[in-house]
């Protein structure tokens, strides 16, 4: 495992080896046909519904969502959010996970966000909180049970799972539960966006600032008072990745996150797919939220 070196204040920063540890595609050449398969398996979930395609959670710029109802009333509801470093992809390339978790008894929103550089990573995290609101408000409307809501995110999508659970919600809504999202699953999460910050071709779109990275990092964050995270990566990924997972356990103890594991013989993308088969490991605990 690659270990991050130590950097002094003093120190600038090793960006060809955090270029190394942060760029997925370089690390898996392949990424182009995970992403092909994604979009293809996704465009076939969304022709054969049910589902509703394109609905506004707010009046900004990419704030709408896809709903997959629960076959039954009073079905958990996953929102799961979606990754590409916050500057890339969209929500129509992962509906290819919608079958496996209505098969588990859910209710799937799943919320665009608009890219970097045109909004912050504050600003994404803020909305993301509307479109988490909705889909509890709205819960009853696709046989959702508002009182079970998890999150679920995947690499960027991650930060803005836990960042669900750590929101103060009545802060946002008085009308808001504190215990609005029971539980958030983060997949290759980032939870400590300071490397980031540090990484030359994130930065260079993401313009993160040190106040971003205090307000946006779940690591810098006080754990939540309530809920469950289960961290998980792939066993094939960076040292920094690898790192990141254990990090969110270590700083919001064993029992906010009882579960930081490390996914044998997956990469950065072969991960998110095993959320949708049956009898992985992640599509485990994703049922063990659920239940």
């Amino acid at each position: 495992m690659a270990r991050r070196p130590e950097i002094s204040c003093g120190d600038a920063p090793n960006t060809q080896w955090l270029e190394r540890m942060y760029n997925n595609r370089a690390r898996v050449p392949e990424y182009g046909d995970h992403f092909a398969r994604w979009a293809g398996e996704s465009a076939l979930v969304r022709r054969s519904g049910p589902c509703e395609i394109d609905v506004a959670y707010g009046g900004g710029s990419n704030e709408t969502l896809d709903v997959f109802p629960a076959d039954k009333p009073r079905s958990p509801v996953v929102v799961f959010i979606h990754g590409g470093y916050w500057k890339g992809m969209d929500k129509s390339q992962h509906s290819f996970l919608v079958p496996a978790l209505r098969a588990l008894g859910a209710a799937v929103v799943v919320p665009n966000y608009a890219l970097c550089p045109k909004m912050t990573i504050p600003q994404i995290t803020l909305q993301m909180v509307q479109a988490t609101a909705w889909a509890w408000r709205h819960a009853a409307d696709f046989n959702g049970d508002a009182r079970r809501a998890v999150v679920m995110g995947h690499s960027a999508g991650g930060q803005l799972a836990a960042m669900m659970l750590a929101c103060a919600w009545p802060v946002v809504d008085a009308a808001l539960p504190a215990d609005l999202v029971k539980g958030a699953l983060g997949i290759s999460s980032l939870y400590d966006l300071q490397p980031i910050q540090q990484t030359p071709s994130l930065q260079e779109v993401l313009r993160l600032t040190p106040a971003q990275v205090a307000q946006a990092s779940p690591a810098r964050l006080p754990a939540p008072a309530r809920g469950r995270l289960f961290s998980v990566v792939g066993g094939d990924e960076s040292g920094e990745y690898l790192r990141q997972n254990r990090l969110i356990q270590q700083t919001w103890g064993r029992e906010r996150v009882p579960v930081a594991a490390a996914l044998p013989g997956l990469n950065h993308f072969s991960v998110l797919e095993a959320l949708a088969r049956r009898g992985t490991r992640l599509h485990g605990l994703a049922r063990q939220l659920l239940a």
